[in-house]
């Protein structure tokens, strides 16, 4: 299996399986003397570790990352960076039912007919497992961009659930750290709590909208054609599992507006320009104008549920398909910690690309 790795000078390849002994990551590319430790990386492992409410999998993780190369007293040495976090929950005989059954929604038959063989305990690489190699890789682009861009803020956040969205008037920066949602809504992290109860006594799973907003996010970062800032964000979102789409900025809505509703206008400020609108998400033409960049991506279903479905076996013979374990009635709730670190990741790549081609020169404006 090739393509495990994603950016061009920031360079991350993950590794491992869903019920393997561990899973990690290989980072190259991180510039050295970037003060690093394996609490700091922790700090992120734990906003996405399994069990942490009754809204995600009881698979109880303590996704303990350990640095195995990289750094030396607590900074970065410019060389490889290993990360490895050990599997200690496992429960592989809750799959044996289904290792001659494709699941329905998951990548079990796409992964056979490809390769002619998979790994069914908890899907193998196709698991949500694989993200918290991710979140790692993040947490060390997070630290490098605090020492290049200490103004760069990333926040991530659920903006739907299923049907049910937020209410603009309500956006509260304050609550995502007081629901298990991250939802900037406290009226709907109380009624969405009422909802995935139903769901989830049910049997049923149910999907979810993330938005990713970098803010202070320097202009200049991207180029043109093949290197648009925007092209990568959204391949690195698409790739994380179970995201079904993605949009920069106002997205699939820019297609109802008009040209004088979407072009975001332009006065000077004493600082600089200032836009009247943020339509174009922080990206015009592939390059970050200096706004804060916007992502957001829609998370599918969880397709492990308990709810009996019509499949099919390896051997072609129609059968119905239960999928037991421990599996999260919406996954995009773990979601929001991922899609932080990709933004992370793919902006850290970015400055880098730039330094190397531009040396941070700009066009002076006024």
């Amino acid at each position: 299996m090739s393509f495990n790795t994603y950016g061009h000078l920031f360079r991350v390849t993950t590794w491992g399986e869903s019920h393997g002994p561990a899973l990690g990551c290989v980072i190259d590319g991180c510039p050295p003397r970037v003060p690093l430790d394996a609490a700091m990386l922790q700090h992120w492992l734990d906003r996405r570790k399994p069990g942490q409410s009754r809204y995600t999998t009881q698979r109880r993780e303590p996704d303990t990352v350990e640095i195995l190369s990289g750094v030396y007293e607590g900074q970065t040495t410019g060389t490889p960076i290993q990360l490895s976090i050990q599997n200690t929950d496992q429960r592989s005989k809750d799959y044996s039912d289904i290792a001659e059954k494709f699941r329905p929604g998951h990548a079990d038959i796409s992964y056979w007919q490809k390769y002619g063989v998979r790994d069914p305990r908890g899907g193998g690489r196709a698991s949500a497992r694989e993200t918290a190699a991710r979140v790692a890789a993040g947490g060390v682009a997070r630290a490098a961009l605090t020492a290049l861009v200490p103004d760069l803020r990333i926040t991530g956040y659920m903006v739907q659930m299923g049907p049910h969205g937020i209410a603009p008037a309500r956006f509260d920066a304050t609550e995502l750290e007081k629901n298990p949602f991250w939802v900037p809504d406290a009226e709907a992290a109380v009624a969405w709590a009422d909802y995935l109860d139903g769901l989830r006594k049910s049997g049923e799973s149910v999907g979810a909208v993330i938005e990713i907003r970098a803010a202070h996010a320097p202009p200049g970062l991207g180029a043109p054609i093949y290197g648009k800032l925007d092209t990568d964000l959204a391949a690195a979102m698409m790739s994380i599992n179970a995201v079904k789409g993605v949009e920069i900025g106002a997205g699939m809505a820019a297609a109802a507006l008009t040209g004088s509703e979407n072009a975001d206008e332009i006065a000077m400020a004493p600082d600089g320009p200032a836009f009247s609108a943020n339509h174009a998400g922080g990206i015009l033409g592939g390059i970050s104008t200096g706004q804060d960049i916007v992502v957001r991506f829609a998370v599918k279903p969880t397709s492990s549920i308990l709810t009996p479905r019509a499949t099919i076996t390896k051997s072609g013979l129609d059968a119905e398909i239960v999928t037991k374990g421990r599996h999260d009635p919406c996954v995009g709730i773990r979601a929001v910690p991922v899609g932080e670190a990709m933004m992370a990741a793919v902006l850290l790549d970015h400055i880098l690309r730039d330094r190397g081609q531009t040396g941070g020169i700009r066009g002076q404006i006024g």
